[in-house]
């Protein structure tokens, strides 16, 4: 990472917005983008109870927490909301908003939703594509992606135990729909015979990486706009709120993640990340289920231990 960033830190441009009373004199405030699966929460979906007091002790203190995640609005469970947020960066960078304000919302072409539909159609996989207000895919592959997830759940009913479970995330959210006119953010491949440097060469108009969904497997992949991801989310929003790059933390785990914690200031890798992402990370903290967000937060003091 790019030392500089790791100097001394110039303090952030006074915004009386989003100034906290409980702030001390002495306290700069932080903005922290959380990476939801593997993260924020655990392969079941769950958001550890130490996790929650984190992010909302440290909001408590003056600090900003963000979510920053591949997932699109709409795939955000009410349990992951209901924890608190000032902000959200999701679909890898794609959208972006503070409130009820959308200060980003970058769109994949027609074309390359065709060209990911035909190609997948023609060699096997299933594949859904992102928008903020639903998920679409063709019939054959919701019912793949069904079968894919109910072999899971049927080997271990937790997968599908919290308030926006598996199966119900594939009832609920994804539907069956055309999506050429869609304001499609980004797709998703599963199930697929083809090697993810395959699919990489295939498909010069997307920036593919190894997919965040554990029970996907190997032979997922989520593809994303070229030059968009959570790195240029997260520039759009410090922008906007005048927060400078110095004061910034951000936690994460898989691939998508990579650009987020190269950029921020201090870049921290869950427990159970890849040895590549914690490779390049400044920092490890321990898993999702060992109350690594906590943990975090404690050694930057944005929360009491």
């Amino acid at each position: 990472m790019n030392d500089e960033r790791h100097s001394e830190q110039r303090g952030y441009r006074d915004d009386d917005a989003y100034r906290s009373e409980r702030m001390t004199d002495h306290m700069t405030r932080k903005a922290v983008f959380l990476d939801v699966d593997g993260t924020l929460i655990d392969d079941y979906g769950r958001v550890p109870d130490s996790a929650v007091r984190a992010v909302r002790e440290a909001r408590e203190n003056g600090h900003l927490v963000f979510l920053c995640t591949g997932r699109s609005m709409v795939e955000l469970s009410p349990g992951v909301l209901a924890v608190g947020f000032d902000g959200f960066v999701v679909a890898s960078g794609a959208y972006v908003q503070v409130g009820s304000e959308v200060l980003e919302h970058k769109r994949v072409t027609p074309e390359a939703v065709r060209h990911v539909a035909d190609y997948f159609d023609a060699h096997g996989g299933g594949y859904y594509f992102q928008a903020n207000d639903g998920v679409y895919a063709s019939p054959r592959a919701r019912d793949l992606l069904g079968r894919i997830v109910a072999s899971h759940v049927a080997e271990d009913p937790a997968f599908d135990e919290v308030d926006h479970g598996l199966l119900r995330y594939v009832d609920t959210i994804i539907v069956d729909s055309d999506p050429y006119a869609m304001p499609i953010t980004k797709a998703i491949y599963f199930d697929a015979a083809a090697t993810l440097d395959e699919i990489r060469a295939e498909f010069a108009d997307f920036e593919v990486v190894p997919s965040s969904v554990t029970v996907f497997g190997t032979s997922a992949g989520e593809m994303m706009i070229p030059g968009v991801h959570k790195a240029t989310g997260i520039d759009v929003l410090l922008h906007h709120l005048g927060i400078d790059l110095a004061d910034t933390i951000a936690i994460g785990d898989s691939y998508n993640d990579l650009e987020m914690l190269e950029h921020v200031a201090v870049g921290i890798a869950m427990g159970d990340a890849p040895q590549t992402i914690k490779d390049m990370a400044d920092e490890v903290t321990t898993s999702t289920t060992e109350d690594g967000i906590r943990i975090a937060f404690v050694r930057h003091g944005l929360v009491a231990e």
